[in-house]
């Protein structure tokens, strides 16, 4: 572990301490019992002792040398009320974050600004670890994969992002340290994704009731989370696992809404989202037979031998290989009229 400069005094020890705590100068002022104007100067003057670039080095290197306990280390707060906590805060000023398209979030109804790539991949893997603390070496291996950066920014990250989220490391943050790791904490920040999962879980209930039409109405407000691909252009092995997960999830839903509406004789409804679906993944057999069923039960029996010509050619042209048994079967069907 790195140790911090010998020729750091006892003072300028403290002031690199509140630095990685997170403080704001009026805060270490008021903590160090310092000049206001003074604590930029002192700073200036640790940064270069240390040769160190900026103060988000500043912040890493107080946790490295092991100044700063990540999310214990002390906050000053003017006075006023007892803060409330991250729960509590969430009745009132709610963070939202999205992971079902390209990664956002909001206060309220308020857009938040996530930083750059790296620093929002850290954001999307603890939104989506379900409240489980995820370690910094966890988080390197997910968003840096074999390449990690030298530096420990993992801590620098999650001081940008508390910043971010409205908080700081107290017990009114949403991004809190626990069991050698971070998580958004339970109850003060939603995440699309967790709702997803509740609406999978209610479409599964319905199916199992035998209530098709309550299957269809949660299926349609499961797809209406999505809002283009997940986690695009955020880097790292684990959005990119992430991304084929929750894609994989999409086209589950579409194919299980389609097949409830088959069930309901609402073909005709079906046919629209299952055309999208083969022109995004033409190579999908089983989305190809589900359309060519569609299609057939709407008396578009053409169409339906069209969409099995086009998927024969492209699983030609792009794999090299025929038709699987169970799309040449659809075809069958579909010829004598009896998908």
């Amino acid at each position: 572990m790195p140790t911090t400069d010998t020729t750091l005094g006892r003072q300028e020890r403290a002031l690199l301490a509140a630095v990685g705590c997170g403080l704001r100068d009026d805060e270490i002022a008021a903590a160090l019992a310092l000049p206001e104007h003074s604590v930029a100067e002192q700073l200036a003057r640790v940064l270069v002792k240390l040769g160190l670039r900026d103060r988000a080095a500043a912040i890493v290197h107080a946790f490295d040398c092991g100044l700063v306990v990540p999310g214990r280390g002390p906050r000053t707060r003017p006075a006023g009320p007892v803060p409330r906590s991250a729960v509590d805060r969430a009745a009132g000023e709610r963070i939202r974050i999205s992971v079902l398209g390209p990664l956002r979030a909001w206060q309220d109804s308020r857009p938040l600004r996530l930083g750059h790539l790296r620093q929002q991949a850290v954001l999307a893997a603890l939104a989506l670890g379900a409240g489980r603390p995820l370690g910094r070496r966890e988080l390197l291996d997910g968003v840096w994969g074999v390449e990690p950066p030298e530096a420990n920014v993992v801590p620098v990250y999650v001081y940008r992002l508390r910043k971010v989220l409205g908080a700081g490391s107290g017990p009114d943050s949403v991004l809190a340290y626990e069991g050698g790791g971070y998580r958004l904490v339970p109850g003060a920040v939603d995440v699309d994704a967790e709702r997803l999962d509740g609406l999978v879980a209610g479409i599964g209930a319905a199916d199992r009731a035998g209530d098709a039409g309550e299957a269809v109405r949660l299926c349609t407000r499961a797809l209406g989370l999505f809002h283009g691909e997940p986690l695009a252009g955020l880097p790292g092995p684990l959005a990119d696992a992430e991304r084929l997960r929750l894609t994989e999830r999409r086209i589950s839903l579409v194919q299980r809404k389609s097949e409830f509406q088959l069930r309901l004789g609402r073909s005709a409804e079906a046919v629209g989202e299952l055309f999208d679906l083969f022109a995004a993944h033409p190579l999908n057999e089983s989305v190809a037979a589900l359309l060519m069923r569609a299609l057939c039960r709407s008396g578009r029996q053409a169409d339906a031998l069209s969409v099995f010509d086009r998927a024969r050619r492209r699983l030609a042209d792009d794999l090299g290989v025929p038709p699987s048994r169970m799309l040449r079967r659809t075809r069958e069907l579909v010829l004598h009229g009896t998908p």
